[in-house]
């Protein structure tokens, strides 16, 4: 590992391992500035939130699940049927397997990327668990925006800028989902779909227990 300036005033540490650089390498080739550059805001974001939280994390395991955690929005995951953040989980898990990690670091990474969309729950768990989703709330939807100074996120912004970001984001999310909008159920991509695409219609938890072959 290497610490590394990312910014002035910004002292990140950033994995310096072959799984990380070739994780930078696969993650800008194949999934385009938008979200290359943000999946690194997440690192850095989590990272210092991890900082500020006092928790003690894996930078290479944070850095992979970071820079992974969008990759189910991609063209080659439309069809899989099944939730996007499991979709990116599940190329994580190939690339960290390829590269020799060990079981627990495959599966803390595939969870961090499972339920970075899921709140309430990573915050409980492991530290690289937490800080991915705290570094994708960050970076999205502004949570804690004041936890990091503003002269650090200038820094990060910087090096990875967001133009336009609030509705190329959404575009994307709307895009990764719309051929599986039955992934959706019960989770806030349904409030995507809902406000982009005309005539979808979100689940309904208590119709579909009223509805449901029981009886009672």
């Amino acid at each position: 590992m290497r610490a590394s300036a990312v910014g002035a005033g910004v002292d990140v540490v950033v994995p310096d391992t072959k799984a990380a650089r070739e994780a930078t390498e696969l993650i800008r080739d194949t999934t385009g500035e938008l979200v290359y550059h943000h999946s690194r805001r997440v690192y850095f974001f989590g990272a210092l939130q991890g900082r500020n939280r006092g928790l003690s994390f894996d930078p290479e395991l944070l850095y992979v699940a970071a820079m992974f955690h969008d990759v189910g929005l991609g063209e080659g995951a439309r069809r899989s049927g099944r939730r996007f953040e499991v979709d990116g989980a599940e190329e994580a898990k190939r690339f960290l397997r390829g590269h020799g990690l060990p079981e627990d670091s495959v599966r803390r990474v595939w969870t961090a990327i499972a339920l970075h969309t899921t709140p309430g729950i990573p915050e409980f768990m492991e530290p690289e668990v937490a800080l991915v989703t705290a570094g994708v709330e960050y970076d999205v939807l502004g949570i804690g925006y004041d936890d990091i100074p503003a002269a650090d996120r200038a820094a990060i912004v910087a090096l990875h800028p967001r133009p336009d970001f609030k509705r190329r984001i959404l575009d994307a999310f709307t895009e990764g989902v719309r051929t599986k909008p039955e992934t959706t159920f019960g989770n806030v991509k349904a409030d995507v779909l809902e406000a982009y695409v005309p005539g979808f219609e979100r689940g309904d938890f208590v119709r579909t227990v009223l509805d449901s072959p029981w009886a009672e």
